[in-house]
């Protein structure tokens, strides 16, 4: 694929949770297709590795090393790549994690909190800090990583279940207040992920994404095609939606 072709040349993205799984995968697959990525995370060893990945191939990174759980680092993350790639049109709000393991009535609530306070209270500062920028730009692009559990429930879940489907109510919300602004927010559910290393052959436990009976379990690189999808359509394009990898109701 030559340069001229590539479908976000000339486009500025910020990843959070790039140091990883789903947003390092997104991550170098915008950067292959032309855009310059902010790779943010708190892991700075990891960034660094997504970016190191993404220069080898040819493209341009920035490695932000931030906590979305504060909001001034999260600004941090804004000022930065704005400042390093001159603008940011593309914000995947990807950052969060599963820390709850236990009914209502039997888990950790300080889990809980941290749950919400990762996937809900983190994605809310990501969105946030993005619109300025987004609007500074003319348009933009914000997709914000969800989960079915967000819409159906789990048993055992309920602190990730609330915080997904609290983030999928501010997709909702912040798509109805940015769109007057070509400004779009979707939710992308991938469903199941392996998000092993292919050198990790541990065995998943019982109830694992490899236990779902009939579900296509992906491998982080199996979510790039929805999230470029996402990331490519026109300014007045769909707003306010949730796109789903998922084949059933888990």
């Amino acid at each position: 694929m030559t340069a001229h072709s590539r479908s976000l040349e000339g486009k500025v993205a910020v990843v959070t949770g790039a140091g990883r799984g789903i947003g390092r995968a997104i991550a170098k697959a915008y950067a292959r297709e032309g855009a310059g990525v902010c790779c943010a995370a708190r892991t700075t060893s990891e960034i660094e590795d997504t970016v190191r990945e993404i220069e080898d191939a040819g493209g341009i990174g920035l490695a932000i090393q931030a906590d979305v759980t504060n909001l001034e680092s999260v600004e941090a993350i804004f000022s930065a790549a704005s400042e390093f790639f001159g603008g940011i049109d593309i914000v995947v709000v990807n950052a969060g994690g599963r820390l709850d393991n236990g009914r209502v009535d039997d888990g950790d609530p300080a889990m809980w909190l941290a749950t919400l306070e990762v996937n809900l209270v983190g994605a809310y500062y990501t969105v946030r800090s993005a619109i300025p920028y987004l609007k500074a730009r003319g348009s933009g692009k914000i997709i914000t990583v969800g989960s079915g559990i967000g819409h159906r429930g789990r048993v055992a879940s309920s602190a990730y279940a609330c915080a997904k489907a609290g983030l999928w109510t501010l997709t909702r919300v912040a798509a109805q207040e940015l769109w007057q602004y070509d400004i779009s927010v979707n939710e992308l559910i991938p469903g199941p992920v392996d998000t092993r290393s292919p050198a990790d052959s541990t065995p998943r436990p019982e109830g694992s994404v490899h236990n779902i009976e009939s579900e296509w379990v992906k491998s982080p690189e199996d979510v790039t095609q929805l999230a470029l999808f996402l990331a490519t359509q026109p300014d007045r394009g769909p707003t306010a939606q949730s796109f789903s990898l998922m084949r059933r109701d888990n």
